[in-house]
């Protein structure tokens, strides 16, 4: 089994030790690393501090997996998979594939088949552990001083010591207060996912990954969803075109979008829930079943007694002070979600890598130069890099290269034609700055401008690159030939 990873940014040197098995430095101490937190930067961590031949244990509260195995990335990706197979299903007819009456949506099922993949990626972590010889322990971890953590939960409780901490405790949905809403009906992401029907309305707060997925799954199942989000667009971390192309296609599949827009009260009505939205053009009231708020997540510090042992927390979450994940307290590292930096899961097993590696003092820094941030509706959104508005803000002049998906032999064979891939550059050194594209198979596609944007690519080597034809990838390929002005293919 293999579990979400990120990039391996420990140099290359110290991954010579890996086979090496390393003593424990003190005898005293059970383990050389106690990892808290199984989700994946936790599980990584653990997996790695083991590979480099230290003793090693791993504590989880709840299920191996965290967070995004068990009630964000693996399950919601599960949802929007099914959702996109019933699309196509629907249209197979435009590929010349006759069905016998009319598709249906299984809504149970596709639940059922969520928990089975779950629980196969649970076993697979187990097994991974038992491999590398990983510890597993069951419990809430208390720090009783800055080597030691007491185990609470089912049972006696148990010391563990060690010489070294990684704290991956993750994040945690929040509900933000809206005048008048509480009680039934209002979800976050993990009600989202654990749902045994599908709602007949819905309103989303929050046009984010999570609020944009969920749209996604949710009308595609049949719910009437309306999405609300008070910045100018879409997904607004990423590049402003982005969002409003996929704002675009949410209208096309009858989402209702308000941007720039606030959900000011609810109120509980017989007939649902009636939603007051102040946007552009005024108030507007929205009667809904469901209110799922997909909007902030907060750091797991709870209950782990960490400031009393010298481990300071800021308003985002656990603070490191340097690259090498540590904390005020040296021997104490912490990584994703609860550090509050950039909560994605494979930013946390990248991070795990580097505090796994200077546990095992391989001096490693952590790089947050090119991180892939991806959306998985359909089509996908991904990026990495600065957008246009960044990199214009820092004053460099740019080359903007664009191409869409519609032309490309590939994509009308498979039907899949929406999108575009955007390329930013700066326009004296030739430097790729980042890379925005919205499309079939984006968060595959990503992956070689990431490369790029990490090995400081300039756009005329970049020219130089062969893409497969007929391939999805060479949308990339055109735009940045299009940014240098030399697009074979853009009419």
């Amino acid at each position: 089994m293999e579990g979400p990873h990120g990039t391996d940014v420990v140099p290359e040197t110290a991954l010579e030790p890996l086979e090496k098995k390393k003593p424990m430095s003190n005898g005293h101490y059970e383990y050389d690393v106690c990892v808290i937190g199984a989700g994946p930067g936790g599980y990584v961590a653990a997996i790695r501090a083991a590979q480099h031949g230290l003793h090693t244990a791993c504590v989880e509260k709840s299920h191996l997996g965290g967070t995004c195995l068990n009630w964000g990335c693996i399950p919601s990706k599960v949802m929007i998979a099914a959702v996109e197979r019933f699309e196509q299903v629907k249209h197979a007819d435009k590929m010349g594939i006759e069905l016998q009456g009319e598709p249906a949506f299984d809504f149970a099922k596709m639940m059922d088949r969520k928990d089975k993949v779950v629980e196969a990626q649970r076993r697979g972590i187990a097994a991974l552990f038992k491999k590398n010889k990983v510890d597993h322990l069951q419990g809430q971890a208390v720090f009783l001083d800055p080597n030691t953590i007491e185990l609470v939960g089912e049972g006696e409780k148990r010391k563990v010591s060690a010489r070294n901490f990684i704290i991956a405790t993750g994040s945690s949905a929040v509900r933000i207060p809206i005048p008048g809403l509480s009680g039934d009906n209002v979800w976050t992401s993990d009600d989202a996912v654990t749902t045994t029907s599908v709602p007949k309305r819905m309103l989303i707060l929050g046009g984010g990954a999570v609020g944009c997925e969920f749209a996604y799954v949710f009308n595609g199942a049949g719910t009437e969803v309306t999405l609300v989000e008070m910045m100018p667009h879409l997904v607004p971390m990423m590049d402003e075109d982005l969002g409003k192309e996929l704002a675009k296609l949410f209208g096309r599949n009858k989402i209702k979008v308000h941007v720039n827009s606030t959900l000011e009260k609810c109120e509980r009505k017989d007939d649902g829930w009636h939603c007051f939205v102040t946007t552009p053009d005024g108030v507007i009231e929205v009667v809904v079943d469901v209110v799922l708020l997909g909007v902030g997540r907060k750091a797991n510090t709870e209950g782990l007694n960490i400031e009393k042992v010298g481990v300071r927390l800021h308003k985002r979450g656990i603070e490191v002070i340097n690259e090498r994940m540590q904390t005020h307290v040296p021997h104490i590292y912490a990584i994703g979600d609860v550090i509050g930096k950039i909560q994605l899961a494979h930013v946390a097993s990248a991070e795990a890598l580097v505090a796994a590696a200077n546990c095992a003092d391989i001096p490693a820094e952590m790089s947050y130069k090119a991180v892939p941030d991806v959306v998985y509706t359909a089509p996908e959104l991904a990026a990495v890099g600065m957008t246009e508005k960044a990199a214009a803000e820092s004053g460099r002049p740019l080359k903007i290269g664009r191409f869409a998906f519609r032309p490309l032999g590939r994509a009308m064979a498979a039907l899949e034609q929406e999108g575009f891939v955007k390329v930013v550059a700066d326009a004296e050194h030739g430097e790729l700055l980042g890379v925005h594209m919205i499309g079939p198979h984006a968060s595959s596609l990503i992956h070689e401008a990431v490369a790029a944007v990490q090995m400081e690519a300039t756009l005329e080597e970049l020219e130089q690159t062969i893409h497969a034809h007929p391939s999805f990838a060479e949308a990339l390929g055109e735009a940045i030939h299009d940014a240098q002005g030399h697009a074979i293919h853009k009419a």
